[in-house]
């Protein structure tokens, strides 16, 4: 029993599986906007500098919006029950988002941008609304639906690692989903209305991206709000007549001060973890594009073109790294067993998340050697070239794999004797991802322009940031009970 919520007996798998591939419509729209986005603000006239400054939106709507949506999805008390009204509400966000941020270029040409000027106020504000509204979004959807896994599975916990593995799966089932997409660059082809005279064809792919990421996404709501039911909750009544209620900063506060020695040292390794990973995931096919193939963003239209073959090789590269991280995924558990528990993972993969990022740096020096010797007119760089930049990423998804599983099930074990449960313990935790978003999107721009543009600076600071996480798990973080399964299947989100 839940604040006067009675669990029933555990759901069949098939309520399960349907409730989670909403996990590939979310994650589908994630992998756009991790492949494409940066990218695409640049065309906007936006300075890369400046591109990291919208990325905030991301961790500050996860600051705000996920503990409260979490906080009043535990108390609603509407007919159609406590989750399925925020995951409608959620779902219908995110279409309207991405059609902002799609069409941003067509609504702000009729709208008066100039198609000779580089820079287009409106369309960026446009994009900018979009774009702000898709993060709070997904912060709305992503909660809900896994504390409705959760309430399907009952206390089950053979029920609750299931409910875990089938979200996991379909999360690698959008990203898979998405970078292909992202990397597809006659898509726009399959709908014609998408190239318009404000609209390029590196635009027009963007648009057709979302417009599937719409249908997907509407597709697996709807079958799972009107398949899935959910009994309505009763708020608990107290022995004097009164509603109970505890306020959420009330909560939020409590949580804090329960915190034990583990569950700090906890916070630290995560957020030092997130702040090497950011700047990857961030930039990733931007790195690609500029750094990689030469291209540029905008100007000249050769460079322009080599930057959106680049970015569309960086989205073949995250497919490759959520292939990997899927499969990575299945081992984590006999894999910690064999190394002498989760810490050592943990620390043994951050520091291949360290090597990863400082080898950016020499691929980045071959491809400008191979430039300056090739010289003009640009070409694809080589495959030796293409092969480690692609490489880099498919080995990136076994570190990936341990970031999104081990730190949110260390969480809940720790957090397990506060009395918070885990909806709370995660709340906590996702504190410890969203604050390294901000720091990395506020620091990126400026590091990057003091030490002449480009994304290498970042990836450096992150690659510093992964060795310190990685001594820390070795030195510091307790290992927990033996005898606790860490499933993975937790991970994801801002």
């Amino acid at each position: 029993m839940e604040n006067g919520y009675i669990n029933p007996a555990p759901s069949p798998l098939r309520k399960i599986i349907t409730v989670a591939s909403i996990a590939a419509g979310i994650q589908f729209g994630w992998a756009l906007q991790l492949s494409l986005l940066t990218p695409y603000v640049q065309t906007l006239g936006v300075p890369h500098a400046w591109a990291a400054f919208i990325w905030l939106c991301g961790p500050i709507s996860g600051l705000l919006v996920q503990p409260i949506v979490g906080y009043n999805s535990d108390r609603c008390t509407s007919r159609f029950g406590r989750r399925r009204p925020f995951i409608v509400i959620g779902a219908l966000s995110v279409s309207i988002a991405v059609f902002l941020i799609g069409f941003a270029k067509d609504i702000g040409h009729h709208a008066g941008d100039s198609l000779e000027r580089s820079t287009k106020p409106r369309a960026v504000a446009i994009f900018v609304v979009g774009f702000w509204i898709l993060d709070v979004a997904n912060n709305m959807l992503q909660g809900p639906c896994r504390a409705l896994l959760a309430d399907l599975s009952a206390n089950d916990h053979k029920k609750m690692r299931t409910a875990n593995g089938w979200f996991s799966f379909f999360m690698a089932v959008g990203n898979v989903l998405g970078y292909a997409a992202g990397s597809y660059s006659h898509l726009y082809k399959i709908f014609p209305f998408t190239k318009t005279t404000a609209c390029d064809i590196y635009c027009a792919n963007l648009k057709s991206c979302f417009t599937i990421d719409i249908m997907i996404l509407l597709l697996v709501t709807v079958t799972a709000v009107t398949t899935v039911k959910e009994d309505p909750f009763t708020k608990q009544i107290q022995d004097d007549g009164s509603k109970e209620s505890t306020p959420f900063i009330g909560e939020m506060i409590a949580a804090f001060k329960s915190l034990k020695k583990p569950m700090w040292i906890l916070l630290l390794v995560t957020c030092l973890n997130w702040i090497a990973w950011f700047p990857f995931l961030l930039f990733d096919t931007d790195w690609m594009g500029k750094e990689i193939y030469g291209g540029e963003a905008k100007g000249d239209a050769h460079k322009v073109k080599l930057y959106g073959d680049g970015v569309r090789a960086g989205a073949l590269g995250l497919m490759i790294n959520s292939i990997v991280l899927g499969l990575t995924s299945l081992g984590l558990e006999p894999a910690g067993r064999l190394i002498g528990g989760v810490k050592n993972l943990w620390a043994i993969v951050n520091f291949i998340l360290c090597a990863c990022l400082a080898s950016t740096v020499l691929i980045t020096k071959m491809a400008e050697a191979w430039r300056q010797h090739h010289g003009s007119p640009l070409t694809h760089p080589p495959f030796n070239i293409t092969g480690s930049a692609l490489a880099v990423f498919g080995v990136l998804g076994i570190p990936l794999a341990v970031t999104y599983s081990i730190p949110f099930a260390l969480a809940s074990i720790y957090c397990s004797s506060t009395g918070g449960g885990q909806g709370l313990s995660l709340g906590v935790l996702n504190l410890s991802i969203v604050i390294p978003q901000m720091f990395v999107s506020v620091i990126s721009g400026p590091l990057d322009d003091a030490f002449g543009g480009g994304n290498l600076p970042a990836f450096v600071l992150g690659s510093i940031a992964a060795a310190v996480s990685a001594l820390l798990a070795i030195l510091a973080l307790p290992n927990p009970p033996k005898q606790v399964s860490l499933s993975p299947g937790m991970g994801g989100g801002h």
